[in-house]
């Protein structure tokens, strides 16, 4: 019997992933929230330090996917007992991945900032940010992992609840450590907030882990003997990987065109992009849903009903995009005052702010159709249609527009051009869809 999935269904999956999605978007607006009250130069650097821990956070972290499609294929076709060794040898190989990276980026982290146009003090206040926050890389990606894992079982509360903790322990520790407290707590600067990440994370860990082992009900078995399923796990992994690098791609020269362009330019960008990246956490609960639901239709085998929730999902993600805009709408001169009460940085936000808005639509269109592929494992077509996206879109149209307007308009109106590039051929192939 095929299955039938319910609202009920989908809201249990999309709500808790909304709310475990939007956590470190808020961390990372915390962050720039305190961390502007430093000043624009601080502002700044946090801005393209914690750009660049996301770039790399978001290209190895695909993982993620790639383990939340195979339990959720296991789940719907039943087979659960398969993964018993397959489960530690893949986070295993996170932890691994994770660690390899961050030391080979900590000691190129010269020519890294310096290939972001940063330079003298500003390159040395990135430094001192990334080589504390840098450890929580390979942290960071085992918790994903282990949510993955929790997301291919239909299971997105748990995410959610260690996600909160963490969202919360992070807020209070900011406050803490980047402006002390009294005599107890000395003021750490930038450095307090990268500690603050790098603290939230180990405890998002252990708290994960206690999940796994006493509510998953997975029996995991610790073998040295390769798991078949891990051979699988590389080659989508690597397809994201190279798709997430694409993707990444575009947030680098979205961040270094800002940098080139002055203080106040990279500053006003900084909270452009980190309203941006809520905006598409957010979103993202429902893609999730579209993800693990997706997954466990393809294990069913049940064309018919991946169809009808995943265009349901693509309605409900538009409409919640333009509850987002109109918000946005409503608060336009209130939210950068959020983060910096500098006239300049305040004047160019406002100034291009209205072309985030009107890209939240088109978004939830790529992001919702992004989730139900990753779910089916359909990761060529994904990391095909992402590549082709920033070279024949979102490239031509920064280094056109920057030569007309050097200034944050180029930027988002390429960044607007890109997700329609990824959203419109996913929509085409979803509707023709013969087979799962």
């Amino acid at each position: 019997m095929q299955t039938k999935i319910s609202w009920k269904e989908i809201y249990s999956i999309a709500l808790p992933a909304i709310a475990a999605g939007i956590a470190e978007p808020v961390i990372s607006l915390v962050d720039t929230a305190f961390v502007g009250q430093l000043g624009t130069l601080e502002l700044g650097a946090v801005g393209i330090g914690a750009s660049f821990f996301t770039l790399i956070m978001w290209i190895l972290a695909q993982t993620k996917s790639a383990i939340s499609a195979i339990v959720s294929k296991s789940f719907g076709a039943k087979t659960l007992y398969s993964l018993q060794s397959f489960v530690p040898q893949a986070l295993t190989l996170n932890f691994l991945l994770g660690a390899f990276v961050f030391l080979g980026s900590y000691f190129l982290q010269d020519l890294i900032f310096e290939a972001y146009n940063a330079q003298g003090e500003q390159k040395e206040l990135i430094k001192s940010y990334f080589s504390i926050r840098g450890w929580g890389l390979p942290i960071s990606l085992v918790v994903f992992g282990i949510f993955g894992v929790f997301r291919g079982l239909q299971n997105t509360y748990w995410a959610m609840q260690i996600s909160l903790v963490g969202m919360v322990t992070n807020i209070i520790l900011d406050y803490l450590l980047i402006f002390g407290f009294g005599e107890i707590i000395p003021a750490f600067g930038i450095e307090g907030a990268a500690w603050a990440s790098v603290i939230s994370q180990v405890i998002m860990l252990v708290l994960a882990i206690r999940f796994m082992l006493t509510k998953s009900k997975l029996k995991l078995d610790f073998t040295t003997k390769l798991h078949q399923g891990i051979r699988k796990l590389l080659k989508m992994s690597f397809d994201l990987f190279l798709r997430a690098a694409a993707l990444n791609l575009a947030f680098y020269f979205g961040t270094s065109f800002a940098t080139s362009y002055g203080e106040n330019q990279i500053a006003a960008y900084t909270i452009g992009i980190n309203i941006w990246l809520f905006s598409s956490f957010f979103i993202d609960g429902f893609s999730n849903a579209g993800n693990a639901i997706g997954g466990r239709l393809a294990g069913e085998g049940n064309l018919n009903e991946l169809k009808r929730v995943g265009f349901l999902l693509v309605k409900v993600n538009i409409g919640i995009a333009l509850m987002l805009s109109l918000v946005y709408l409503i608060f336009y001169t209130y939210l950068g005052r959020i983060f910096t009460q500098e006239a300049e940085v305040l004047r160019l936000f406002e100034a291009s702010f209205w072309i985030i808005i009107i890209s939240q639509p088109i978004n939830a269109l790529a992001f919702t159709l992004d989730g139900i592929f990753k779910g089916l494992g359909h990761t060529a077509l994904l990391r095909n249609i992402l590549i082709g996206a920033g070279v024949f879109a979102f490239l031509p149209a920064i280094f056109i527009l920057d030569s007309f307007a050097s200034n944050l308009f180029a930027i988002w109106f390429a960044f607007v051009l890109w997700m329609l590039a990824r959203g419109l051929p996913l929509l085409f192939k979803f509707k023709n869809l013969k087979h799962v």
